[in-house]
């Protein structure tokens, strides 16, 4: 949580100045020569183009405030005092702190890379590797590890870096698929020339990773974290033997064997899963193959545009031939209907809320008369000056007509509840609005759990289907063959009143 102020350089006021002075550092780094003096650095300073009247004094600044952020150590040299005034001048060389090196090593990094898009690969190669290094694991193991512990620690850095090339790679790759830029590019013509490049690619490494990747699978399952506790004990054995100033303490130890046992348990994570999550090796054959897809979808739809611009004459000429060779008329009839559809068709569109009762039928409505416009600049919508008609006549005289379908269709309810109980293979022929009505109690009967629900018409009905026995309900309109069923009135005075009008 601490602040990295060994990062300040990269942001600081004269951050060229800074990052060209610890740049020259890392390279002198990089080629074993660590403490520089002052005049080293200022001779190249000035070699460069932007620098040529870089001031001594200002790199002296400039090298005490990298010390103060921790990115140099600095150490008096005595050797080459000549004079008194020398050695009083402090003269210093600097060394690179290991913050700094890594930082630079970063940086440069950053440099390389191309642009905004991931990089990565799809590499074959490394599961190869991967599972050579996880059969000698296991081959030593089984030997009794009975080799220095150097050789240990060989092999276990060769497992970090196959694993780490793997996880990095891939998902590197994955992502630059995914990336915006990609998928713009997906939709190029241009893209046509590198489809089959991908799709090969792709294709080869899924085959390369099926037949390496449960290997290793099959490998680590047998390998679990008692199994390979030995080898981590020649590990840690290895980083005893490296000379070291300070004590190697207890807790140092304890951070080693939880740095390989939290390895370890990561990558056989990622090949084999969890009890609660699939492993990555999974996800990345599923993404693979989605990415296949997408190029294959991505080829279609081109092809599919770049078709659609060309001229149908042939599909034209080919479909005169069809109709040209049928048999008779009936047969042109058919083709005709299985090229361009049914020629029979009515559309027909009626206004919304034409009336309130639910059970009437959309061809029992009045159709909506459409009034087709030209479409010409020229037309413009006659317009008139109207006025404001009141509507309440013609509001209260369908108020009206509704009351009285309601009290209607409550007299035929009424009719048919003479008893308590009401069978519907009693039932002679119905209206269809009545037909439609008892299938509604009929499902509302069957979602609820004891089979009674509460009727429109303020009374309960218990529903009981009798699916043994079957029975025909007649209505004009048609007769459906359907299981018989019992009414039982339960409760409820909505057919008793017979002044109510169901408003």
């Amino acid at each position: 949580m601490k602040k990295l102020i060994e990062a300040s350089y990269l942001t600081a006021e004269n951050a060229s100045d800074y990052r060209t002075i610890l740049r020259y550092f890392y390279l002198q780094h990089e080629r074993m020569r660590d403490f520089i003096s002052p005049e080293e650095v200022l001779g190249y300073m000035r070699s460069l183009p932007h620098y040529e009247q870089y001031e001594e004094e200002a790199l002296l600044v400039q090298l005490a405030q990298l010390v103060k952020w921790k990115n140099l150590n600095a150490r008096q040299d005595m050797t080459n005092a000549k004079t008194i005034e020398e050695y009083k001048k402090k003269r210093f060389r600097y060394q690179p702190t290991p913050y700094t090196i890594e930082i630079e090593r970063m940086v440069e990094t950053l440099e390389r890379k191309s642009g905004e898009s991931f990089g990565g690969s799809l590499e074959k190669s490394q599961f190869d590797r991967l599972l050579e290094a996880v059969n000698r694991l296991e081959s030593e193991l089984k030997d009794g590890l009975v080799k220095s512990s150097e050789t240990y620690m060989l092999l276990w850095e060769d497992l970090l870096q196959y694993f780490r090339t793997i996880r990095t790679s891939t998902a590197d790759y994955i992502a630059y698929i995914n990336s915006e830029q990609t998928d713009q590019r997906m939709q190029s013509e241009a893209f046509l020339v590198y489809k089959n490049q991908f799709t090969t690619y792709l294709r080869d490494f899924i085959v390369s990773l099926q037949k390496t990747s449960f290997q290793i699978s099959d490998q680590l399952e047998r390998m679990g974290q008692g199994e390979v506790s030995p080898f981590f004990d020649k590990l840690a054995e290895y980083r005893r033997q490296i000379p070291r100033l300070e004590e190697i303490g207890e807790e140092t130890v304890l951070e080693w064997y939880q740095e390989f046992h939290d390895f370890w348990r990561v990558m056989r994570s990622w090949f084999i899963g969890g009890e609660s999550q699939s492993s990555e090796l999974e996800m990345l054959q599923l993404q693979t193959n989605e990415m296949i897809r997408r190029i294959t979808r991505s080829v279609q739809r081109m092809s599919e545009r770049h078709h659609s611009f060309h001229s149908r004459k042939k599909d034209y000429l080919h479909l005169a031939k069809l109709f040209s060779e049928s048999a008779s008329l009936e047969d042109a009839h058919k083709l005709s209907a299985v090229v361009f559809g049914s020629m029979t068709i009515r559309h027909l569109k009626i206004e919304e809320d034409s009336t309130e009762n639910m059970h009437a039928d959309i061809w029992e409505e009045e159709p909506v008369v459409l009034t087709v416009k030209p479409r010409i600049r020229e037309y413009k919508d006659k317009t008139k000056p109207g006025a404001m008609v009141s509507n309440e006549g013609k509001k209260k005289a369908l108020f009206e007509e509704h009351l009285a379908e309601m009290a209607e269709e409550r007299e035929v309810v009424r009719e048919l509840f003479t008893e308590e109980t009401l069978m519907l293979s009693e039932m002679g022929e119905v209206r269809p609005f009545v037909r439609k009505l008892i299938l509604s109690w009929i499902g509302k009967g069957l979602t609820s759990k004891d089979g009674v629900i509460k009727t429109d018409y303020g009374f309960t009905l218990k529903v009981t289907v009798d699916r043994e026995r079957t029975t025909l309900l007649r209505s004009e309109d048609g007769i459906m063959k359907m299981p018989d069923v019992m009414f039982e009135m339960k409760g409820g005075t909505g057919l008793g009143n017979k002044n109510e009008r169901g408003v």
